[in-house]
């Protein structure tokens, strides 16, 4: 004996999804709106065509509705939270643009060495020099060293020069972050592009 099921009594476990006031669907979001907002009494209301100022939570409702728009919490650690009257969908998308923007505008910097022993002759130094005004040309940092193999150490004033020389001649292009240093058996100059 079979049981035939009609369409009414069959039912599929899905996620609730719940229509906004508006009658769109919510999907995770990183702002709480409308109806999402809970546990405040009153708000501090900002937007475009609203008076600013501090509502009861309702009222707030209320003047969303009658724009047709949403009520979004932007920033709920606010005494009051401060609440933005506007179309949901517009702010993310305003949100994303500006995010890209920053992005785009924070060029990550990188640092390029280059190595230098302490008696460099004046082919290999100007061929490394050409590489370091592309590199701060570039927006990139500078690493430059001398190093000191075996005893060679007792050139030290000779690497020194040889980085004072380098800065100077990368001047247009970078300025030393601070002097040559020496760790262990390397001088280090830190050279950073100059602001275009």
């Amino acid at each position: 004996m079979h049981a035939f099921l009609n369409k009414e009594d069959t039912t599929i476990a899905t996620q609730p999804v719940r229509p906004n006031n508006r009658g769109r669907v919510e999907k995770e979001m990183p702002n709480r709106i409308n109806d999402a907002i809970r546990g405040v009494d009153e708000v501090r209301l900002v937007g475009d065509n609203v008076e600013q100022g501090i509502y009861s939570f309702r009222e707030a409702m209320r003047i969303a509705d009658d724009l047709n728009l949403d009520l979004v919490e932007i920033s709920p650690n606010a005494v009051p939270p401060v609440c933005r009257v506007i179309d949901y969908q517009k702010f993310l998308y305003q949100k994303k643009r500006k995010e890209k923007e920053q992005k785009q505008n924070s060029k990550k910097i990188e640092v390029k060495e280059i190595r230098f022993g302490p008696q460099t002759d004046d082919h290999d130094y100007n061929f490394k020099l050409r590489h370091a005004q592309e590199f701060l040309k570039d927006g990139n940092k500078v690493k430059a060293y001398v190093f000191f193999r075996g005893r060679s150490i007792v050139f030290k004033e000779q690497g020194e020069l040889l980085l004072a020389r380098f800065a100077n001649d990368l001047e247009e292009f970078g300025k030393p972050e601070a002097l040559p240093k020496l760790e262990g058996k390397r001088m280090i100059l830190m050279l950073a592009p100059k602001k275009g």
